[in-house]
């Protein structure tokens, strides 16, 4: 559900305005250098774990935006070998840092450690601190101080903040300020999370700020619901690609202007806390970010499936129906969804009783789980202010609220007055636990999803309940503020000196969110703590589902930030139904398997007002292949589940019908994101790094490292003009039809209402299963794999693999009896073929019988005669049940190495799945 609707016109009718008279002012500021001289380094030393540690002093103090600090410690330590830290804080008092219970990670020392040092005269003026084994080199210059990041092995300049163009290092209290030069080359990606109208890569000159926010995805260069300060930089020096990434770990809100030719930072508060990411490949990035701020949560297997939700299921009746016609039209279905409709007056952890009785709901669950559909329900922060309402009873005796002259902070959100809970509280943390578990009793849900979580307020101010009128009245938009509020703007934390580019317009930091002055836990103050609060609940929520019967939980965030991934997956929030959506949704999803949340998808068809036919048609063809795939729609738009049009029912059963087919793929893709970080929905620059043509493609994108996607995105066509990287490509709906691209080609491509193009890259092997209608019984069908060699090549290799277990557990690793893991090979090599498996804790795999029926091998030069097979050393002739097939591909674009090339096809192998095997022939003469 959303409430943003009530800021879009706001947004977009001062946007631009306002946008350009802070520009103007920044520049203007910038310009005239008054912001502060800088700092000159009194002192440094070498500590013994390593790190270097040194003293920074103000050159000239001055008041624009506060004070200077005057004495800063910088701590530069090189945590691995391909990850450095540039740690920046007031060397006198303890600043805040998001929380490291948190987000684990090496504490720097103590301040008292080296605040005594003697002062040194005649510091050397440049000097270098390079780490063992590292790539990354550390350089300062000491008077004014600026430091810069260089990589060993080519001497590139990654960050470098001395400039006469900028600031020089600016350090208040509510004001920080760095900058750091950039080749005019480099391609930028991150700083999110905002709806990027110029796709993926970073547009020179659009505005980027970074505070969670409630307010529409269709608000263009706007903070939305994340925050995450990273951002990779990939660049292309003599043909040979280079990646690296920057982390700024800091919560507080900011503004980053990204000039084409160089980045700055504008913050109002914290630390400068900076990691360095060597890649130097853009998946050694995410590898190397993820190693850090958590590895993505695995996913149950059923995440994978498709998913239906609306806002306004009125009834339990209606879910039944939708239901029931998603099998009548026979389009896969594992996930059902309620919104608030579900709920006894918007309350969280209730139960309508006259629209969602708890015997029928019970009964609808029982015969859902029994075929192995699944449930989920929406849970909003905001915990209705009712002396007659259990969960607010409990949080009021625990003292589980964020405070506010000590008093609970009073808001509005959907159940009318709220307060809000507190998670850096660990008291909270545990009432939340208990709350899920009691709601759990009631309704066994089988995961939980967290929205408004930015957190979203209907109102600004300190507010309290009015007397003499009903607050909500129960007509009109439920998202209009009722409470009796006035604003807050007596104190620096509501009214900061520098105004970050809130909401699009500089709004009030607090506008429509909790006040920035109010107080958490530990006296910590939203003003710093404001962009984690959706981090806080999912932590929180993630430890409750997994205490419930030890499965693994699954959880849907609307608000996240740097870690979030560890726990949640995400959707892009309130979209539109437009063409420019659907195109926006694809760069959206892109950024977030950079900022290591890789379970992400949008709405498909747009959450409102209301999506053409033609339109979402084309849209589930795109989000089929979101990681996560869900149809969702607001309560003002008419029903656009995928049955509402034949024509779309059509487009669902062809591209679903993939999907499914496609789940163990995507499953396995799954596990490597959580042992890697390795992004499900990659940009095509991440296989095909050496190719610039590729860096700004956002109409396309690949799953794993060479299943592409190249969908149609505008109304009215029926073809679509692709990039294909050199190589041969295989469309996944028919493998006989080829396109060999030999430096990188467009393809104008057929693309009928129905259909959309899938291509399979060469030196693959993909498991594939037949499909079904849940999850659940696809799961059982036999496995196929598709193995792709260059078309004619006569010396290749294809690789593959497969990651299966038990995705009830928690966990997600390799454990005998529990899962199975398996490397598939290909090589042609002499006219001869050969593929072969290496399985590792097989007796899962084997206790559930699955079997490999088909292997079809694509691209072999035709030759003539039939081949003679081999299976495990005995020849074909004696496995009756085997069907050999051979079929001609057709050449859609280009040519290969043979005029005529091959499909060879397998059925009927019955090969075990856990079990080793060797097949082999040797191609006619």
């Amino acid at each position: 559900m959303a409430s943003s609707i009530r800021l879009v016109t706001l947004c977009l009718s001062y946007l631009l305005l306002t946008w350009l008279l802070h520009v103007t002012a920044e520049e203007a500021t910038s310009s005239s250098n008054k912001i502060g001289l800088g700092y000159r380094l009194i002192s440094i030393k070498d500590a013994p774990d390593g790190s270097l540690v040194g003293l920074l002093q103000v050159k000239q103090n001055n008041n624009v935006y506060g004070p200077d600090l005057p004495l800063l410690r910088f701590y530069v330590k090189h945590e691995t070998e391909n990850r450095l830290r540039v740690h920046i804080t007031d060397a006198k008092k303890q600043r805040w840092e998001v929380p490291y219970n948190l987000l684990p990670r090496e504490q720097p020392p103590a301040l008292n450690q080296y605040i005594v040092w003697s002062r040194k005269k005649n510091l050397v003026s440049v000097s270098e601190y390079s780490g063992s084994g590292s790539d990354l080199v550390f350089s300062y210059i000491s008077d004014p101080f600026s430091f810069s990041v260089k990589r060993k092995s080519n001497g590139d300049t990654l960050f470098d903040s001395n400039s006469n163009e900028f600031n020089s290092l600016v350090f208040k209290d509510q004001y920080l300020e760095i900058s750091t030069k950039l080749p005019k080359d480099a391609s930028l990606y991150g700083l999110g999370e905002n709806t990027q109208p110029h796709g993926i890569k970073l547009y020179p000159n659009d505005p980027s700020t970074l505070y969670t926010t409630d307010v529409s995805a269709i608000n263009l260069n706007t903070d939305l619901y994340g925050s995450h300060p990273v951002y990779m930089d990939l660049r292309n020096e003599g043909g040979k690609p280079y990646a690296h990434g920057v982390l700024l770990l800091n919560s507080n809100g900011m503004d980053v202007f990204y000039r084409g030719t160089s980045l700055t930072y504008k913050i109002i508060g914290g630390v400068l806390d900076f990691y360095f990411f060597a890649g130097p490949t853009p998946l050694n990035v995410v590898d190397q970010y993820t190693s850090l701020i958590g590895r993505p949560a695995p996913m149950p297997y059923w995440a994978f499936g498709f998913h239906q939700c609306r806002w306004g299921y009125h009834n339990l009746s209606v879910v039944e129906d939708v239901v029931e016609n998603y099998k009548k039209a026979k389009i896969p279905l594992d996930v059902i969804w309620n919104d608030d409709d579900h709920m006894d007056g918007h309350k969280d952890f209730t139960l309508n009783p006259v629209n969602y009785p708890h015997s029928k709901l019970l009964d609808f669950l029982d015969r859902i789980h029994s075929i192995g559909m699944k449930y989920i329900v929406i849970i909003d922060p905001g915990i209705a202010v009712n002396s007659s309402y259990g969960v607010y009873q409990r949080g009021i005796a625990d003292d589980v609220f964020i405070k506010y002259e000590g008093e609970p902070f009073l808001a509005q959100v959907w159940p009318g007055a709220v307060y809000f809970p507190d998670f850096l509280n660990p008291k909270t943390v545990s009432w939340w636990v208990d709350e899920i578990r009691r709601f759990h009793e009631l309704v066994p849900v089988d995961g939980l999803w967290i929205d408004m979580n930015e957190a979203s307020n209907f109102c600004s101010g300190k507010c309290t309940i009015p007397k003499g009128k009903v607050c909500p009245s129960g007509t009109g938009p439920g998202w209009i503020c009722c409470l009796d509020c006035k604003n807050i703007t007596s104190t620096r934390w509501d009214d900061p000196p520098y105004k970050i580019n809130a909401s699009g317009v500089q709004a009030p930091i607090g506008f429509k969110t909790i006040a920035t002055s109010a107080v958490h836990y530990d006296g910590v103050l939203e003003y710093d703590a404001h962009s984690i609060y959706g981090f806080s609940q999912a932590i929180a929520t993630h430890k409750a589902l997994q205490g419930l019967k030890g499965k693994r939980p699954f959880i849907l965030s609307r608000s996240t930030y740097v870690g979030s991934g560890k726990y949640a997956a995400h959707w892009t929030g309130d979209n539109k139904g437009t063409w420019e959506d659907l195109r926006y949704s694809i760069s959206t999803m892109l950024n977030f398997g950079i900022f290591g949340v890789p379970m992400v998808g949008s709405d498909i068809c747009g959450f409102y007002p209301a999506p053409t036919e033609e339109l979402c048609n084309r849209w589930i063809e795109v989000g089929a292949f979101y990681p996560f795939s869900r149809d969702h729609a607001n309560f003002y738009s008419p029903r656009q589940e995928l049955y509402q049009w034949e024509s779309v029912a059509e487009s669902a059963r062809n591209a679903l019908g993939m999907r499914y087919k496609l789940l163990p793929y995507l499953y396995t893709l799954n596990y490597e994101a959580h042992v890697s970080g390795a992004p499900i929905a990659r940009p095509l620059f991440f296989s095909f790094p050496t190719y610039t043509e590729c860096y700004g493609l956002s109409t396309q994108f690949l799953l794993g490292s060479s299943l592409m996607i190249s969908p149609v995105l505008e109304q009215g066509k029926t073809q679509v003009t692709a990039l294909f990287l050199p190589g041969t490509w295989y469309n996944l709906f028919d493998l006989t039809q080829t396109i060999v691209s030999k430096d990188g080609n467009y393809v104008t491509l057929d693309a009928p209402l129905h259909v959309v193009n899938v291509h399979l890259y060469q030196n693959s092997i993909l498991p594939m299963q037949q499909g079904g209608m849940i999850s659940k019984d696809a799961r059982m069908t036999p496995f196929s794999l598709i193995v792709t060699f260059p078309a004619g090549a006569t010396d290749g290799e294809a690789k593959g693999n497969l990651f299966l277990d038990d995705d009830e557990l928690p966990e997600m690793k390799l454990v005998n009896g529990y899962s199975t893991y398996i490397d598939f090979h290909a090589t042609i090599k002499e006219g001869t073929v050969k593929i072969w498996s290496e399985v590792q804790e097989g007796k899962f795999a084997l206790d559930k019988g699955w079997v490999i029926d088909t292997i079809n091998v694509l691209g072999l030069n035709r030759n003539g005669a039939l081949p003679k097979i081999e299976i495990d050393g005995e020849p074909l002739m004696s496995l009756s049940n085997v069907q050999v097939s051979t079929t001609q591909h057709k050449y859609l674009y280009g040519q290969g190495d043979g005029d005529k090339i091959l499909m060879v096809g397998l059925k009927g192998l019955n090969i075990p799945v856990g079990k080793n095997f060797n097949v082999t022939w040797k191609m006619g003469s």
